[in-house]
Formats: C-alpha cells, structure tokens, sequence
C-alpha cells in the first residue's frame, strides 16, 4: 500500500469512528450503558475450575470442548463470535448457570493440554496420604458485593447468597452490625472472604435483586498487588517469600551484570 492510500484508510477509519460514536451517544445512557457492559464481557471470562492464568490459559486451550462435554450440569459453554471471548474457548455465566462444585470435577482430568491443571485442584487425604481431587481449591473467581444495591445493606433482611455458599460461615459470613438510627433493628450484611471463595457463582446466582448486587469476577480483575518489599512479620511462609524474591533478584542482578560485560567487551572488539 503507498503512503497516499495508506494515509486515505487512516481518514476512512477515522471518519467512520466518529459515525459510530455519534450514533451511540443518539441512543441514549442506557443503551451506551449496555454497549459499555457487554464490551467489558471480554475481560469478565470466567473458566472452569483449574484453569491457568487467563494468557497462559487461552494459549494452551486447543478449543477441543472436551470440558464442556463432561459437565453434567451444562454450566460451561463454548464461547461463539459475538460473545466477546476467544471464540471458542470455554466458560460459564454465573447469573445463569453457575459451577455446582462437583466432587470429582469431572471437566478437569479430560483436558488433553493442561489449560486445566489437575495439580492446582490436588490435595492430599489426611488419613490414607493419597492424592485427591478438591473442588474447594479451585479459584474461578471471586465474588464481590455491591453495597449500594445488596438489600442487606439497606436493613432488609436477606442472606440469600450466603445460604447459597458451599462454604458458608468460610466463603461467605454474615456481618451484624446495629442499626443506630432506630436502635431496634440489625443490619446482617455479607462479607466475601477472598482467599477462600471459589468464585461458583451460586450466590450471584440467588441474588434476588434484578441485577445481581453479588457478582464473580476474574481474580486478576479484583486483586491487587501488594509489592514484595511489604511482608507479614509474623507470617513464615511470607519471610520465605520475601527471602527467595530476593534472592531471585539477586541473581537476576547478577545476570545482568553479566551480560552488560560482555557487552562492553563486544564493543572493545567492534572498536578495534
């Protein structure tokens, strides 16, 4: 392509960006609203249990559907053109068909490539010492609540989504708090335990307001990220951390010491 057509596909995109946006701001908020939502359905993939990392995840799935086929609950799906996901990878919509937690996770051990890591869901059986499968460990998600809308919160007692929970008083715990302004009354509002919710759905599920005011999201999407120089003085296991991070940046220091080097010798030779 020359640099004048080049320069006249740039002006035609251009031109038709600014159409679509005019013709979305015509239909109104609430239609920007739901375009808005189902744009951001692309970052809100939730995969079967055991599933690697989101990148590392669509890279290994060869779209085979074997995962879909063994559900016996027909929660996960395929995704097709128009889904705003990798087109034919899979996942489940919480709202309309969560995970049921099965116990022996059948979607998991038939996955030819390892997208969906056994070893993630294994534990080991504290009386024979044998491995076994373990659907609690699985980390599809995480739900999160919408105070604004979750009726608990407003003093309307309802503790559906925790009845809901597999894990209930672990996942999910009912919070009292008292009412002040009538003195009479409590709120029992639900609070989500990250670290060992197992991102289901079934509490979004339940939800009984319109849209759902408990919702699961990809861990990547509700986590942050602390930074290695904090550490949990009475945590072991995290001066363990703390200790090899630094050591593997020690040796990646000394990598780069390394080739910076033999980098610099290269350039004596390229001057000689």
């Amino acid at each position: 392509m020359s640099k004048e057509e080049d320069e006249m596909a740039t002006r035609r995109k251009a031109l038709t960006d600014i159409v679509k946006g005019a013709g979305y701001l015509a239909l109104g908020g609430l239609t920007w609203g739901g375009y808005v939502k189902e744009a951001k359905a692309t970052e809100f993939a939730l995969r079967p249990p055991g599933a690697l990392p989101e990148k590392d995840f669509v890279k290994a799935c060869i779209k085979c559907g074997l995962c879909v086929e063994h559900c016996p609950y027909d929660t996960l799906l395929l995704s097709e053109h128009g889904d705003k996901k990798v087109i034919g990878t899979p996942y489940f919509d919480a709202r309309t068909i969560p995970c049921y937690m099965c116990v022996d996770i059948p979607c998991v051990p038939v996955c030819p490539t390892g997208a969906l890591d056994v070893m993630s869901l294994t534990s080991i059986d504290e009386e024979t010492q044998e491995e076994k499968l373990d659907i609690n460990m699985s980390k599809m998600g995480v739900a999160v609540v919408d105070p604004d809308n979750c009726v608990a919160f407003w003093g309307i007692q309802c503790d559906v989504c925790y009845r809901a929970c597999p894990l209930m008083d672990e996942a999910i715990s009912l919070v009292y708090e008292k009412n002040e302004r009538t003195g009479k009354h409590a709120f029992l509002k639900p609070e989500v335990h990250r670290e060992i919710c197992t991102g289901c759905g079934l509490c979004e599920k339940a939800c009984i307001t319109e849209e759902a005011s408990i919702i699961v999201l990809p861990h990547e999407i509700v986590t942050g990220k602390v930074g290695a120089h904090y550490i949990k003085g009475w945590d072991k296991n995290d001066e363990n951390r703390l200790r090899k991070e630094k050591e593997l940046e020690k040796k990646g220091d000394e990598m780069k010491s390394t080739l910076d080097y033999l980098n610099n010798t290269d350039d004596l030779f390229n001057e000689e």
